[in-house]
């Protein structure tokens, strides 16, 4: 194991992947009774993409497919040419 590997952070798009996937699983699992995952994914990705840029709510649209062996989550954000970027600084 490399020591200057282990303290680097891994890149966001893979364990945003690795998130999403867990999430996927979680949710063919859960039986009744729990909220929406796909209305719960679309807000927290409205506020995450919020924080960096200013745009309208109706410009996400999330969409799963559920399959007998895959599920696929498409997420669709129109983001204004003129959008306002925000800076965000990490805590």
């Amino acid at each position: 194991m490399n020591l200057l590997n282990f303290f680097s952070r891994r890149a966001a798009a893979p364990v945003a992947r690795d998130r999403l996937q867990i999430l996927l699983a979680h949710e063919r699992t859960v039986v009744g009774g729990k909220p929406d995952l796909v209305a719960i994914l679309r807000e927290e990705i409205l506020a995450v993409i919020g924080k960096h840029v200013a745009m309208e709510a109706d410009n996400v649209r999330v969409r799963m497919d559920r399959g007998e062996q895959v599920s696929t989550l498409e997420v669709e954000v129109d983001i204004p040419a003129q959008a306002r970027v925000r800076i965000a600084i990490a805590s």
